[in-house]
């Protein structure tokens, strides 16, 4: 039971980090400089970065609660 809630964590930790990313690139091509988006479509923590500056706080703070959850999913299934 403890190996399926932890592989269903990295699943879904993982989509909603790839989902955060893809919302941060896409506000950040509306808004210029265009560059930075696709400076953080290769880039990841810059894009967290520069959403933060851009006031898209709420999509930077997914982001990172994404990213801090898939990796606390990580060191658990190594465990």
């Amino acid at each position: 039971m403890k190996d399926l809630v932890v592989i269903v964590t990295l699943v879904l930790a993982f989509a909603l980090f790839i989902t955060a990313h893809v919302a941060i690139v896409y506000g950040l091509a509306v808004r210029t400089p265009r560059w930075h988006a696709a400076a953080a479509l290769f880039i990841a923590p810059l894009g967290a970065y520069w959403a933060w500056r851009e006031k898209m706080r709420i999509r930077a703070g997914i982001w990172g609660a994404a990213l801090a959850l898939y990796v606390i999913a990580t060191i658990v299934s190594r465990v």
